[in-house]
């Protein structure tokens, strides 16, 4: 694998990579013993006090032992939009770690799904030729899988993060708990929501292909459904223009009965909820989103988004080395035991989202850039 030193990092179109200059303690007569030493996370509301202090429980476990040199890769489906606090936050963290590896993806996204998974099965498998300890992958899906188990029989650990393949021999999934990220999403929008009846429109998957919108959507029309409410799930279709879909919507909305008194957006898309609810007449209903797009950052700005609901996109990244490594050093159960407050199950390790009221668009904005994120 290449590398460029921890002291300057550089993205070399497929590859953004760091590795250690080298640094340690000495302690009695010439004995070196290195310690993993990481920088505090500055003071703010939004910073995820559990899930820091987790990260700082997992390295003063490993810092009683021996830090050891480990070779580790991360593969994103992207570099940029969506991915690049992903791509931050595993790049810091394995300069913190001064381990060798890679941050790897494509920087654009012109390449089709088909494709994507052919290139990123063949960086699996090439991982473990040029000697990776450990793999972290945002995976497209169960047609991963193989390539992970063929990682794991040759004795690699492998993180999914964002997306899983829970069929897989992977060690952990990291990410959003995509149904309970839907019900908050449902609960925030409820509170601003008059007594049942009433429609609420969910802008989000109805469809099972895409596992992880739909585990969303389903989180939502529960929660929806059990206040009393009549939820009616509109596609949120990718492949066209916000045009398109703001049509589809107001087509939605015009023909719900009981008429419709709320939308919860459950993707980046969200922000197409506002175009919709315009183009249906009713520009006053409620609103709130997911993610962090610019255009919903300033409809939330206008006071058209009520709130948004924030992944974790850079601790997603953040936390992947930080756990390769402590299964190489102190075990994976050793380093489930460590993430025991962020665990759901046995193996799935819930990062959690940030519900951001559109009054806290500026603090959540600070935040973001004292963890050198810029979305």
């Amino acid at each position: 694998m290449s590398t460029v030193g921890r002291c300057g990092m550089a993205a070399f179109g497929l590859i953004m990579a760091t590795a250690a200059c080298g640094s340690s303690d000495t302690a009695g007569e010439g004995t070196e013993i290195p310690r993993i030493d990481r920088p505090p996370t500055p003071v703010n509301e939004f910073a995820p006090a559990e899930l820091e202090t987790t990260v700082d429980n997992l390295i003063a476990k490993v810092n009683e032992g021996t830090v050891e040199p480990m070779q580790m890769v991360v593969l994103l489906k992207n570099l940029t939009t969506f991915f690049a606090p992903i791509a931050t936050g595993a790049s810091r963290a394995m300069g913190e770690l001064e381990v060798t590896g890679n941050v790897l993806g494509p920087t654009d996204q012109s390449t089709d799904t088909t494709t994507s998974q052919d290139i990123q099965n063949q960086q699996i498998k090439q991982a473990v030729v040029d000697g990776a300890e450990g793999i972290g992958v945002s995976p497209y899906g169960d047609m991963n899988g193989a390539a992970i188990d063929e990682a794991v029989a040759d004795g690699v650990h492998v993180v999914t993060l964002d997306g899983d393949v829970p069929t897989s021999k992977r060690s952990l999934y990291v990410g959003t708990l995509n149904e309970a990220a839907g019900a908050t999403a449902a609960k925030t929008l409820l509170a601003l929501l008059p007594p049942p009846p009433g429609t609420v429109l969910i802008h989000g998957a109805l469809g099972t292909t895409w596992v992880d919108g739909y585990k969303r959507t389903q989180g939502a029309r529960q929660v929806i459904e059990e206040a009393g409410y009549t939820p009616l799930v509109t596609e949120a279709v990718y492949e066209t223009d916000d045009a398109f879909d703001a049509e589809w919507m107001r087509s939605r909305i015009v023909a719900a009965d009981p008429p419709v008194i709320g939308i919860v957006g459950l993707f980046d898309i969200s922000y197409r909820c506002v175009m919709g609810a315009d183009a249906a007449g009713i520009p006053d209903v409620p609103i709130v989103a997911f993610d962090f797009d610019p255009k919903t950052v300033e409809y939330m700005r206008q006071g058209r988004i009520k709130a948004t609901h924030a992944q974790r996109q850079y601790y997603q990244g953040y936390l992947v080395p930080y756990i390769l490594y402590g299964i190489k050093t102190i075990g994976l159960d050793g380093t489930k035991e460590i993430l025991a407050p962020l665990m759901e199950g046995d193996s799935m390790v819930n990062t959690g989202i940030d519900t951001v009221p559109a009054d806290k668009v500026g603090v959540y904005n600070d935040f973001l850039y004292t963890i050198g994120v810029v979305q």
